[in-house]
């Protein structure tokens, strides 16, 4: 205990410093690395504002071009195709697109792959909203510029078309964002990255499964088992296609000088309990030793193993104590050896007396019966009968000897298998009807939906449960005025067959219906070992389930076994 004490404390104080330092860590280089990615939102913003001003000054000075002027009089989209790609190539811009003056797209020109409708398409749906200034599609980001091409003054006049004028948001121009930071940088819409300073696919995907965080708000991230510093920002205001810029600062460094210092505290307070825990030991060692002795040869008594020495050292009031608790323990070891004898005695006694009548009466009649077989005066038709007592006789001793061992050894050999409930309902009935106390008794079985259905069971451990219900419904039954019956009813569930057997017998005496279930007892009954109902809760036990008397009537006692469909 001392020992136990000394180390909470020293795990309290260790603790309380890691959470403090690493709270205080962990708000410092949030502070720190929050700072970073804001100026790397301000660079983005700056370096954002100085190109759109170069690529609408661009823009401008291509469409003042009489040749450019000209060739969208042309109105012949060939013509303009053919004749547009020198202007691309003057620019030098990675977007270079000339539209007429209805905003229709009639020739487009991209860097790295070329242009498609789909593009065509998006740039004619932004043409015609003054305040975008950005181009999403097929997965690319372009900063564009647009400046109308007229013939004449540009206050009056002729409108011949539009030049379209753009740069590509690449990795490149990310890079520049991110470096000053030492961050990451993607560009987002909604889970799809499209553009990412990351090189690896993985991270990507991992992204793509992230939940968007607010924006503006710094936020954990964790991508390709590196944690990040996250924050995001929607650069792009009432673009048709939301964009979001995220960046990323890495915490890995940080991460590893907080590990570094965890493992110098944790160090500190594992020395400080090694030096509390020598000198506890000393102390512990004269104090307390005697007092562990004693606990440990008590525990051991208490799991039944009493050959633990006790302690013969210590203070005057361990050692009286100790001798105290010896000649308890002896004494306690002569009464339980006395008791388990008495048991044993009593259990031999009350066995070899409920089966001595039984099997005593079983060998009588094979005895006699077989005097008989030997008289050679006897028809065909008596020695037939003769046979068939002596059948009986011997299927009555087999039947009791296997009772007794199935007692004996309960909980062994289980071999389950699904079987239908009708199968083992039929079979326990077809046993019972063969049986001599089964004779003139009406057996009626009502199992509906139930009987189709199919548990995971030893067969043949619950045929023998519900044949000894059977069986003594039978012989309550015939012990009964009105003519014998058994009803033999069943339910399901979604894990749970119930069955329940009923007579209209005399009903259970009260003076066995709190020890019904116990083995050998069988008031009121003319023959048996009283081990049928013992049996039967025992392989109901083993399957989940139970036995249990519901109702005892003059007229009407009603016995119903339970066991689950699956393996319990």
């Amino acid at each position: 205990m001392l020992l136990l004490t000394l180390g909470l404390v020293v795990i309290g104080i260790t603790v309380a410093s890691l959470s403090i330092l690493r709270a205080r860590l962990h708000q410092q280089v949030e502070r720190d690395f929050g700072s970073d990615l804001q100026r790397s939102i301000q660079t983005f913003a700056s370096l954002r504002q100085q190109r759109r001003l170069i690529l609408q000054r661009e823009n401008a000075l291509l469409a003042d071009l009489p040749s450019l002027k000209a060739l969208m009089t042309t109105r012949d989209q060939r013509t303009i195709v053919d004749g547009g790609e020198r202007f691309w190539k003057i620019s030098g811009n990675d977007l270079f697109a000339l539209a007429t003056p209805n905003g229709e797209i009639v020739a487009a020109y991209t860097v790295g792959q070329p242009a498609d409708r789909q593009l065509a398409s998006d740039l004619t749906s932004v043409l015609g909203k003054e305040d975008q200034q950005y181009l999403m599609s097929s997965g690319r980001v372009f900063a564009f510029a647009v400046q109308p091409l007229r013939f004449g003054e540009d206050a009056t006049g002729t409108l011949l078309g539009y030049a379209v004028s753009g740069q590509e948001i690449n990795r490149e121009m990310l890079l520049e964002v991110s470096r000053p930071a030492s961050a990451e940088a993607l560009f987002v819409s909604g889970h799809r990255v499209l553009v990412s300073t990351l090189s690896s696919t993985q991270v990507d995907a991992e992204y793509a499964q992230q939940e968007s965080a607010p924006h503006g708000k710094t936020h954990l991230l964790v991508l390709n088992r590196t944690r990040y510093l996250a924050t995001s920002v929607e650069p792009f205001g009432g673009a048709l296609v939301p964009v979001r810029l995220v960046l990323l600062k890495s915490l890995t460094e940080s991460d590893q000088d907080i590990h570094d210092i965890d493992r110098q505290v944790a160090a500190i307070g594992l020395l400080a309990f090694l030096v509390g825990s020598t000198a506890m030991l000393f102390l512990a060692k004269g104090v307390t030793g005697p007092l562990e002795a004693l606990t440990r040869s008590v525990r051991a008594f208490g799991r039944g193993d009493a050959s633990v020495a006790l302690p013969t050292g210590g203070t005057r009031e361990v050692r009286q104590l100790s001798a105290d608790f010896a000649a308890m323990r002896e004494r306690i070891t002569q009464t339980s050896r006395a008791l388990l004898e008495a048991e044993r005695l009593a259990t031999i006694g009350r066995m070899a007396s409920s089966v001595s009548h039984d099997l005593r009466h079983y060998l009588a009649a094979v005895y006699a019966n077989a005097e008989f077989l030997a008289n050679s005066a006897l028809t065909p038709a008596d020695r037939e009968e003769l046979l068939s007592d002596i059948s009986i006789a011997v299927n009555g001793t087999t039947e009791l000897i296997d009772s007794l061992l199935i007692f004996s050894r309960s909980g062994y050999g289980v071999q389950r298998m699904p079987q239908r409930l009708a199968d083992l309902a039929a079979q326990a009935v077809t046993l019972v009807r063969a049986h001599p106390d089964a004779e003139g008794v009406a057996i009626r079985t009502e199992l509906s939906e139930a009987g189709e259905a199919v548990a995971l069971v030893d067969a043949k451990q619950i045929e023998r449960a519900l044949f000894n219900l059977l069986l003594n419904a039978c012989q309550a039954a015939r012990s009964s005025h009105a003519s014998p019956s058994v009803l033999m009813q069943a339910e399901a569930s979604a894990n749970l067959l119930s069955v329940a057997v009923i007579d209209n017998g005399s009903g259970v005496p009260l003076g066995v219906r709190h020890s019904l279930f116990e083995p050998f007892v069988s008031e009121g009954k003319q023959k048996g070992t009283g081990l049928g109902l013992t049996l039967s809760q025992s392989i109901a036990k083993e399957h989940g389930g139970s036995v249990r008397l519901m109702e005892s009537a003059p007229g009407k006692t009603s016995f119903i076994i339970t066991f689950l469909r699956t393996v319990p």
